[in-house]
């Protein structure tokens, strides 16, 4: 085995938008760096190269394009790479969840630029190593969908709020970690993967990398500058806040330094505790799953339309009612009445640990049904990977509604969207541990 590692800072610009669907914040400062960390693997034919990006999610057509562009430009073919987003709130503006707000196409297109030269580096020069893996837990997310009395289902509840019947889904607390060193004993790199959505700063007028990025720094202080890779899971339904309350009383900056130190703590027991070894297998292996798109009805559509319409007469509209509104517009407008997605899927394999990614805000049902029926000893699921599909609910999450259950842009993949993606990367995990 060989392996090569860097980094890369990817801040946007200053007085650009934020990222963040009910939220119109430029960015005045950068709070700390956005960075894209990867990691490249070889054994003989078999590569990998892995991407981490400080982002909400990279679009797919930015994906494919940089994808193409670090092959062309490093050998690497395209299928072995895979681009993953850690999903912080508090980047730039890279899809549309705001009505209003643009995507900053610039800041993508210099994004392809920043990965094709990191690519290059990554891949120049790689070096014999020896490879490590864990498993632990550490609770940094908890379901955030709550349930009421009247069948409905909400994104977040008080627990003040008479009716409440529980949370719809689980939580999944477990944390993996991929060690890689130098054959004197040296670290070059970490990739671990926990699940909940990185929201500290939601709203804030400045860029972070949020708990990820501060997890990453306080590895660097006791470890040394190595490129840290952090592979969220599948963290569609989960919160930082325990649901329905109002959470720990914590500021943001407490919110987030308590999840950096959880996710930071257990990432340093894993690489003491773990075992490295010279002769590991690595396989990799890709399927681009179709899934057809469901649309609101051609009531919900009118409705939507009339409130935007509202909207740009200057008529003051709740703003959830417009991320609603313009959530089912742009949905037909991008997939017409009947369109379909092409969902990428992966299967990792490092010795017998094994990585799946796939392009959704997965329900954490999902992910731990494909770790339930993996053959690996150590299981990550991650996304956003390789492109943005969205949430991809539940079926509990589709009748419950509300948001990341009712169809809009974000939301829009047909029930049985996860339940394929779930028996596809149990597939492919398969094949390759046979």
């Amino acid at each position: 085995m060989q392996a090569g590692a860097a980094t890369r800072t990817i801040n946007g610009e200053l007085g650009r938008p934020i990222q963040g669907a009910t939220v119109n914040q430029l960015a005045q400062r950068v709070r700390d760096d956005l960075e894209a960390n990867a990691l490249y693997l070889v054994d003989g034919e078999s590569r990998a190269l892995l991407v981490s990006c400080d982002l909400v999610a990279v679009p797919a057509g930015t994906a494919n394009r940089a994808r193409a562009a670090m092959a062309a430009a490093s050998g690497i073919p395209a299928s072995a790479i895979i681009i993953t987003a850690t999903h912080t709130h508090a980047g730039p503006s890279v899809t549309p969840t705001c009505y209003g707000k643009p995507v900053d196409e610039e800041y993508l297109s210099r994004l392809e630029s920043i990965l094709t030269e990191l690519a290059v580096e990554v891949v120049a020069d790689p070096q014999p190593v020896h490879v490590g893996w864990n498993q632990g837990s550490a609770r940094i997310g908890y379901n955030r969908r709550c349930c009421w009395a009247d069948g409905s289902h909400s994104m977040h509840g008080a627990a003040s709020k008479p009716g409440f019947t529980g949370t719809e889904g689980p939580d999944d607390p477990s944390q993996t970690g991929l060690f890689v060193r130098d054959m004197d004993g040296k670290l070059l790199a970490i990739l671990h993967s926990n699940t909940t959505h990185p929201t500290c700063f939601y709203g804030a007028d400045f860029y972070s990398a949020d708990f990820p990025g501060a997890a990453r720094g306080f590895l660097r202080d006791i470890l040394g500058p190595i490129p840290v890779l952090y592979f969220n899971g599948a963290f569609g339904d989960i919160a930082l806040d325990p649901q329905p309350t109002s959470g720990f009383g914590e500021q943001k900056e407490q919110k987030m330094l308590r999840a950096a130190h959880l996710l930071c703590g257990e990432t340093l027991r894993l690489l003491h505790e773990a075992d490295f070894a010279t002769d590991v297998s690595l396989a990799h292996v890709s399927e681009d799953l179709p899934i057809p798109v469901r649309m609101p009805s051609d009531e919900r559509l009118a409705e939507a339309r009339a409130t935007l319409a509202q909207v740009d007469a200057g008529e003051k509209i709740p703003i959830w009612d417009q991320l609603f509104a313009f959530g089912s517009v742009a949905l037909r407008e991008e997939f017409g009445e009947a369109g379909q997605d092409i969902l990428p899927i992966h299967a990792l394999r490092v010795g017998d640990f094994a990585l799946v990614t796939q392009p959704c805000e997965l329900f954490c049902q999902y992910g731990l049904s494909i770790k339930r029926r993996s053959p690996a000893a150590a299981t990550a699921v991650c996304g956003p990977a390789n492109g943005y599909s969205g949430y991809c609910p539940t079926m509990e999450g589709i009748l419950g509604g509300g948001y990341s259950g009712e169809p809009i842009l974000w939301t829009r993949l047909v029930p049985e969207a996860g339940y394929r993606i779930v028996d596809t990367a149990s597939r492919l995990l398969r094949d390759l541990f046979q």
